[in-house]
């Protein structure tokens, strides 16, 4: 039941942010919306910021992030729901989207990199080039999602995977 609410919270979030700004809406609109009172919302959610992260991070990991084909299917979702990615991007109040995002994806390899390696915790500089190039994926995403109406989600994923560091693509490939 748990996740059933949290998805109908969901929906009727991103049905409000085709209308207008994440930074526009108010936790009274996104209940009044979904026809929940203020302290279920709250036992879902902590604010609309995490909202909106649980719905990308929910989509983010359906998405196995070793291969091509699965995150360039994420990204081409990201652009059929280009209006709720648009103006979840383009917010930069108190809990951009972005940091949710970098800190989600830093989580996912890292786990994979503990798992392939069989080992406890990862030395610094793998650990730094996990969070560099998590920094850097998000961050061209928004830039593609953003300004980039013409190159295919697929030759971004390609990039992104090619831009890799040397040492992550030993552990992972």
């Amino acid at each position: 039941m748990s996740v059933r609410t949290k998805q109908w919270i969901a929906e009727n979030m991103k049905k409000l942010m085709t209308k207008k700004p994440l930074d526009k809406i108010r936790v009274t609109e996104i209940c009044r919306e979904a026809e929940i009172e203020r302290p279920t919302f709250y036992y879902h959610f902590r604010d609309k910021y995490d909202l909106v992260a649980w719905i990308f991070c929910r989509s983010a990991f359906e998405t196995d992030i070793l291969s091509i084909e699965s995150a360039a299917n994420a990204m081409n979702q990201m652009r059929r729901d280009y209006i709720f990615y648009k103006r979840a991007y383009e917010d930069n109040s108190q809990n951009p989207l972005w940091k949710y995002m970098v800190e989600y994806f830093v989580g996912r390899y890292t786990q994979e990199a503990l798992r392939i390696l069989g080992v406890q915790r990862l030395d610094t500089q793998l650990s730094y080039s996990i969070r560099l190039y998590c920094h850097g994926c998000v961050g061209m995403t928004r830039e593609w999602l953003l300004e980039d109406n013409i190159t295919p989600a697929e030759t971004i994923v390609e990039m992104m995977f090619s831009s890799m560091p040397e040492n992550l693509r030993k552990v992972y490939f």
